[in-house]
Order: C-alpha cells, then structure tokens, then sequence
C-alpha cells in the first residue's frame, strides 16, 4: 500500500470511529465533546468521502490488472484501466488540495473594518470606495452586510467602518485583505490635477462565541457617555454610548450608534471579543512565520499589501508579485476574485 492510501486508510478508520463516538450515551450526555466531536468529524467529512472513492479504484485498478493475464477478458480490462487511470490521477489531485491544513477560521463570518490613513480627506473617500467594492464582492457571493458601527468624514467618506459580513466562507475569501491598502489618484478637490498617495488599513476579524474567547468581568473597563460627546463615567441614564477597554491588551472599543446602551455595549462587547481573536490569530501567524518564510503576509495590518493606482488602471497585489490594469473594472464590479484567487493559490501551494 502506497503512503498515500495509507494516510486515507487511517481517515477513514477515524471517521468511522467518531460515528461511533458521536452514537454513544457517554458523548450525546456531553455537550461540549458532542460540539467537540461533530466539528471534527464535519471537517474530514469530504477527505472521508474522496478516500473511499479513492480506495476503491486502486482495488478496481488491482483486479483489472490481474484480468490481463485472461486472454478472453484482457482487452476489456486494459479498457478499463485506462478509465480508472485517468480516476486514479483527477482523485489524488483532489485529495492532495482537500489534505492541506484547513484554517480552523474559514468557515467564520467576520468583521470587517475599514479606517482611513495618511491622506486626510481622500483616504476617507477611498475607505468608502473600497467599502462599495467589498459590498458588490458580498452581493456576487450571496453574503449578507450589516453596518455595526460607521464614521463619516466631511466629505462623503468614512473615517472608520465596521460591518459584519455573514455567510458560506467569508474569512476563507477574505482574510488576505487585512493590512494597509495604497491608492494614488488625483483627489476631486485637487485644482491642479496633482496624484495624491493615500492609505487606509483594513483589519479581517472572525466572529467568535463565548467558547473562544472569554472576557473577565474585572479585566473591563466599561465608560458610558453621551454619544457625540466625549468619554467619561457617568451614571446619567440619558448616556447611551459605550466605551469598553481590555485592560490587559490596552485594546479598546467605542460603540455609540444605537440609542440604547445595552444595545452599544452588547456590540462592542462582540467587537471586543472578535479584535482580541484577531490579536491571537497575528501572534500565531508570527510564530508561523519563523518556519515559513514565503507565507502570504503576516495578516499584520500595518503591512502595505496592495497599491490601487488610478491613472494607470493598475491594481499591484505586492505580496506576490501581481499585476492587473483592470482596476476600474474590479472596483466597480465588485470582482475581487481576480486578486484574491491568485493570493489564496499562493497561501496553498506553501504546503504542497
């Protein structure tokens, strides 16, 4: 048996036993195993299915094999194996990309934040250029988008967004975004028709449960205040918006866009959580990055990942080296798949 029917053989034997785990008192009685158990078994579901497949046409390729030697069966046999040959090699294609360590995150919905950078102005309008982009990229997908939390400039833009985006593989798609994006173009208020350099940086947090992150109420500095107005303690009823600091991290969120405060708190409280995952997720990746060097990124957002330049219609992805002078296109279209199929092929073949 090669190695590689080996290591399906040993999937499959895994997989069969958490079907009978998951069908036994002990683990149904138990909630967390039951959760613990389910996930593993949902995550090697398709390897699992692919190996039988697999397995099965080595044995088909086998008997056809011996079939040669009967002279009465041997040319139906070598047509046969000619089939299963060409099985054989589309099955270990796709075994090969399914057996790539599967980020735990993929299958998330996230939070998305946008804030402007260097640039005044400009940067803001590009952070609401950029949110147009992301939303069409959701609408392509069949992803929901809800504002959280949003911040206008006086121009028309954003000097900060949070939205949650909701659906089938959002983190997978869109985690690559994280850092600082550049734009040079020649901002609507420039007289002289001067290129402006701008930059905005996005972060990509996964939405995560109580399970994964959990919060010590004496770790939390929460401060209400009257939204619009500047931060203090206050036991006023009328103050609806909430500031909430993790004192350990130094990490803060300030949420004031609902009226009531337990709606604020409850949002930043989910933000909170979701920005200290994120912070777990970086420190990971740095730890990663000692023993793989050509990764795609650190997720580090104050990484310059990408350069929209608008006067040469050129979109520079500067982690690996791509160039596409279709910039107006993808924006406006809302196709981000042309930058974010070749970064996700990128980050595989790392592993190869």
């Amino acid at each position: 048996m090669s190695i590689l029917a080996e290591k399906l053989s040993s999937i499959l034997k895994r997989y069969d036993e958490l079907t009978a785990l998951l069908s036994s008192a002990e683990v149904i009685s138990d909630i967390k195993k039951l959760t613990e158990l389910s996930k593993e078994q949902s995550s090697i579901e398709e390897i699992s299915i692919a190996s039988k497949e697999y397995l099965s046409v080595l044995e088909n390729i086998k008997e056809n094999k011996e079939l040669l030697e009967d002279k009465e069966l041997s040319e139906l046999a070598k047509e046969e194996l000619k089939i299963l040959e060409i099985q054989k090699s589309e099955l270990e294609t796709a075994i090969k990309q399914l057996l790539i360590p599967k980020d735990p995150n993929d299958d998330k919905n996230i939070y998305l934040e946008l804030r402007a950078g260097t640039g005044g102005d400009e940067a803001g309008i590009f952070v609401g250029d950029l949110f147009k982009a992301y939303c069409r990229y959701a609408d392509l997908k069949k992803w929901k988008v809800e504002i959280v939390s949003s911040s206008e400039n006086s121009v028309g833009g954003y000097k900060e967004i949070i939205v949650l985006i909701k659906g089938k593989g959002v983190y997978s798609r869109l985690k690559f975004e994280a850092g600082t994006h550049r734009v040079q173009r020649v901002p609507e208020t420039e007289s002289q028709g001067r290129i402006h350099t701008s930059a905005i940086t996005v972060a990509i947090m996964p939405e995560v449960d109580d399970v994964e992150v959990t919060l010590n109420p004496s770790d939390l500095k929460i401060e209400v205040f009257r939204a619009g107005g500047h931060g203090g303690q206050c036991v006023n009823t009328t103050d609806s918006a909430v500031r909430i600091t993790h004192l350990p991290t130094n990490i803060s969120v300030s949420m004031q866009d609902e009226k009531s405060q337990h709606k604020n708190k409850d949002k930043a409280l989910k933000i909170l959580k979701a920005r200290l995952y994120e912070k777990q997720i970086e420190e990971q990746q740095l730890a990663n990055a000692k023993d793989r060097k050509e990764q795609v990124g650190s997720g580090d957002r104050s990484e310059r990942i990408r350069t929209y330049n608008y006067p040469q219609n050129r979109l520079s992805e500067h982690r690996i080296n791509l160039t596409l002078y279709s910039l107006e296109e993808i924006m406006l279209s809302g196709n981000l798949d042309e930058v974010i199929n070749p970064l996700i092929a990128h980050a595989q073949s790392q592993f190869e």
